[in-house]
């Protein structure tokens, strides 16, 4: 039977876009309280107000670049007391960044990539965890990618943090056995966000054609799931999670219609 998620705490990074903002208003509609964080606050303003009228939900929002470890640790310790037992961790900050094969690539970017998809995950949980595990409760909930399940052309970098993404997953949930807490991976396949116009530096034509004459998944789709294995039982644990869309069969091959 599916355990109710009104009035959990759920801690959301890069919350201001894509699966994260979905993640956000998928588990508002369940009655939850929110910490969201991102880089553009402005963005979270916006989204906490809209969440707060739709929803009457509790909702507390930070700037948080999760390259910065000082910062994670300093937000984790001075969390209002009402927010302060977090009950689900959705690590979603995240970006892919240019498509070159790796002798052209620009090493900022594998610096870039590295330091949010691993190394923010990696600080921002051990912030977290500790706590959960104190009070015996809470769920990771990390946002990997089909990516991480093999490496394509240009993708070489990208690939590589996703696939750390998903043994520090599995990985996490052996040091975690004998605890209640629960860790999933999910690994989203194409997803029709700003995901790729970040990837490709703005450039709007090369983002749309990553998924013309195919029908790719949502942001939504994906925050419905995690909203799915959250409600799980508390003996229940999805490990991991691949979804793609219809049109696809892995990170590369994708049915295109014309």
């Amino acid at each position: 039977m599916a355990i109710k998620l009104k009035d959990k705490t759920v801690f959301i990074t890069g919350a201001s876009s894509g699966i994260g903002k979905a993640c956000a208003e998928a588990f508002a509609a369940k009655g939850c309280r929110l910490l969201l964080t991102a880089r553009r606050g402005e963005r979270l303003e916006a989204l906490a107000l809209k969440l707060r009228e739709k929803y009457n939900t509790h909702c507390l929002v930070a700037e948080l670049d999760v390259q910065k470890k000082k910062a994670i640790d300093a937000l984790v310790s001075s969390i209002p007391p009402a927010y302060a037992d977090i009950d689900i961790l959705v690590n979603n900050a995240g970006l892919a960044l240019g498509k070159s094969p790796l002798h052209e690539n620009n090493p900022k970017h594998w610096d870039a990539m590295f330091q949010t998809n691993v190394m923010g995950l990696l600080h921002v949980t051990h912030a977290v965890l500790p706590a959960m595990i104190e009070r015996g409760k809470g769920h990771v909930i990390n946002i990997g990618s089909v990516a991480g399940r093999g490496a394509y052309a240009g993708g070489t970098v990208y690939c590589a943090s996703k696939s750390a993404v998903k043994s520090i997953s599995e990985g996490l949930k052996h040091d975690l056995l004998g605890t209640p807490i629960r860790v999933t991976c999910i690994e989203p396949g194409m997803v029709e966000t700003e995901f790729s116009t970040v990837r490709f530096e703005g450039d709007a034509d090369k983002a749309s054609s990553v998924y013309a004459g195919a029908t790719p998944l949502t942001a939504m789709d994906i925050a419905e799931s995690l909203v799915f294995v959250a409600s799980r039982p508390l003996h229940v644990n999805i490990s991991d999670m691949l979804i793609l869309a219809t049109d696809q069969s892995d990170a590369t091959t994708v049915h295109r219609r014309g």
